[in-house]
């Protein structure tokens, strides 16, 4: 008889032999590899940028102006802390040591490779493991949304309230699909646990099986991090700079630390999810029995893994442009939502059955999978040509006042602003300059 699981998998690393300095060189360590890797990619960031826009980009400082980033950094720290009058002074300080902590505590269950021998120890290359590890990732971003909303509004100032409610209202949208995209990953592989989700892809990535949890999570991740072309909380040319417009010195250093740590931990969490954590790729994975799947080999496998999806957010930047607003609210929660909520009740259906029967569940899964990506684009593409072309029949609309509720807002969907008054003064002016010409 079919009985239903009571507990989750429990993972499969082993930490029995650890001891407290074991923890703190491992602690160190992700302190250190998360602020290194910070200072690489921005230099990264920049040197691609200008491949890309057909310019130098940073090049005097430094090896290949690599030594840029650190004096940026240097820079940004002996720069004048200024304090706000108006501002609430403990949220206003407390906001970017929020933002910056949760960024900085996720990649405490990420696997950097299997058990290895450390000073004559056998530990795993992993802080710390749970059987609901990657829920403790989730809630863990979703706190770190918290620092940029309570900076925008401590700061007492307009633009950043604007972008700290943006923020509030993307991660809202997003999260959830993203959420329910790991949800059916999850479901395949049985655990929550980190290093059980790598150990389920020995034999096959959950990429190939799971391609639309895949593509939902990618897109929603790069609206997690804010990055082009989602990144509207911190619209330059709508916002200044969003949450980040009021701070200075050490307090905006903390949130642009913040925002490319969380680069890095939606990396590591596409890594370990979908495309197989610490584990070679083929076909060095098969080479003289899996050694480089062994020792410290896998560290390399899984940073390489990581700068790849980095590489793609800047390869994203330098060719997008950002989205409009309700534009990104439309594919969030007309496009991703739908797609990510199928995807994951098709995979409950599947794994019910394949509970009760001996049917080759990953082989309908990628099936399933390709039908899925055709539905996808189709939601995709036929949404935006109905919005392009206006198809549907558009309703009859009062005539637009900006300043109705007392204040200026945009208008949405099927309005249009009143011709400005310089419009009527722009012909009148043309035609006087024309008669003070035939007059000469």
């Amino acid at each position: 008889m079919f009985t239903l699981p009571t507990e989750m998998a429990q993972p499969v690393a082993d930490f029995s032999q650890d001891t407290w300095w074991i923890w703190l060189i491992k602690a160190v360590f992700i302190v250190l590899f998360l602020i290194l890797s910070v200072i690489l990619a921005l230099w990264v960031e920049r040197r691609g940028l200008g491949r890309m826009q057909t310019r130098l980009g940073p090049n005097v400082t430094g090896f290949m102006g690599f030594g840029q980033a650190f004096a940026d950094a240097i820079k940004l720290m002996i720069k004048e802390d200024f304090w706000l009058k108006g501002a609430d002074r403990v949220i206003y300080f407390l906001a970017p040591v929020i933002a910056a902590t949760c960024a900085f505590s996720i990649f405490a269950v990420m696997p950097f490779g299997p058990q290895v021998s450390m000073f004559g120890i056998e530990t795993p290359l992993q802080l710390t493991d749970s059987s609901v590890a990657m829920l403790y990732v989730l809630a863990i971003a979703a706190l770190g949304v918290y620092g940029l909303v309570l900076g925008g509004w401590a700061a007492n100032s307009t633009y950043p309230l604007l972008g700290s409610v943006r923020s509030a209202a993307q991660v809202i949208s997003y999260e959830l699909g993203m959420g329910i995209s790991l949800a059916s990953v999850f479901l395949i592989a049985g655990t929550m646990s980190t290093s059980s989700l790598v150990d389920s892809q020995t034999s096959l990535w959950h990429v190939f099986i799971a391609l639309p949890a895949f593509i939902t999570y990618f897109i929603s991740m790069v609206g997690e991090v804010n990055r082009l072309p989602f990144d509207l909380p911190e619209a330059e040319g709508e916002l200044v700079a969003g949450h980040t417009t009021e701070y200075s010195s050490m307090k905006f250093a903390w949130f642009y630390l913040s925002e490319y740590i969380n680069m890095i931990n939606v990396s590591a969490v596409a890594t370990v999810v979908f495309l197989g954590g610490w584990r070679a790729p083929w076909p060095l994975s098969a080479i003289n029995d899996g050694m480089f799947n062994e020792g410290w080999w896998p560290m390399l496998w899984f940073i390489a893994k990581v700068w790849f999806f980095m590489f793609l957010m800047v390869w994203i930047r330098g060719t997008l442009l950002r989205m409009r607003y309700d534009h990104f609210m439309k594919l969030g929660w007309k496009v991703l939502i739908p797609v990510a909520l199928g995807w994951l009740v098709a995979v409950a259906v599947i794994q019910g059955i394949g509970s009760f029967t001996d049917i080759d569940t990953q082989t309908i899964l990628v099936i399933l999978a390709a039908i899925f990506l055709v539905i996808f684009a189709v939601l995709w593409f036929v949404d935006g040509k109905k919005g392009d072309d206006g198809s549907s029949a558009p309703e009859e609309q009062p005539e637009f006042d900006a300043f109705a509720g007392g204040f200026p807002v945009p208008p949405m969907p099927g309005q249009t602003l009143p011709p400005s008054p310089r419009a009527k003064r722009a012909p009148a002016y043309s035609s006087t300059a024309k008669e003070a010409g035939s007059d000469e």
